[in-house]
């Protein structure tokens, strides 16, 4: 039996037809940084176990790093970089193998929620990745090297920007110049470019599916 091939274009026809988005569309970022220099940061950290109860994706922002934000008693933790107002934007910035730890889709939920459109790193765990590119964040993995001169950038000046393109899929450093590019697979790009989830996706290629079912011979 043959299966139609797959093509991450969709036509003008299926353009049409998009009902909803299910999260921002993604094309080209232009952002300040938020600076978080820790490896090895687990979902458990992005977002503790005990605020896993919602079953919707909404309000898990305010609990993003909650332990590290929050003390005991709720009142900030000063030295912590998302109590920074110095530090702002889409985009943060995470030490190698961000993401580790179980696998709760919460983790980019909380990301999101939040108001990051971007996480760059020198290493990403690959299920954390996969739950990322599901929801609409962009992980943008580059070398070890051209981290530590964002993160020194950054740091440096807090007005520092950095431009992602999804559709080239490059990352640069307005400040330098300097610019690296990235991988994302086909499919997951256009899907980010048109804002699609998995069952937006579906829906959008819904009478093609249709035709083809329509043709099977049982």
């Amino acid at each position: 039996m043959v299966r139609p091939a797959y093509s991450n274009k969709l036509t003008n026809q299926q353009t049409k037809k998009q009902k909803r988005m299910a999260y921002d569309k993604f094309d080209i970022i232009k952002s300040t940084a938020v600076p978080l220099p820790i490896e090895n940061v687990d979902t458990d950290q992005i977002i503790p176990a005990r605020f896993l109860k919602a079953t919707e994706r909404v309000g898990f922002g305010d609990n993003l790093f909650r332990d590290w934000r929050y003390n005991t008693d709720g009142s900030l933790k000063t030295d912590f970089v998302l109590n920074n107002p110095v530090y702002k934007g889409k985009i943060l910035l995470g030490g190698k193998n961000f993401g580790s730890g179980s696998s709760r889709e919460h983790a980019a939920w909380a990301i999101y929620d939040y108001g990051f459109r971007a996480v760059v790193s020198s290493f990403f765990a690959d299920i954390f990745r996969g739950n990322c590119l599901n929801i609409g964040v962009l992980p943008v993995q580059v070398s070890a090297e051209f981290l530590d001169r964002i993160f020194e950038a950054v740091h440096a000046n807090p007005e520092t920007e950095l431009e992602i393109n999804l559709n080239n899929q490059s990352i640069t450093l307005l400040s330098s110049g300097e610019k690296e590019t990235f991988d994302i697979s086909g499919y997951k790009k256009e899907n980010m470019l048109n804002g699609f989830d998995d069952i937006d996706y579906l829906q959008n290629i819904k009478s093609e599916i249709n035709d083809f079912a329509a043709k099977l011979p049982f």
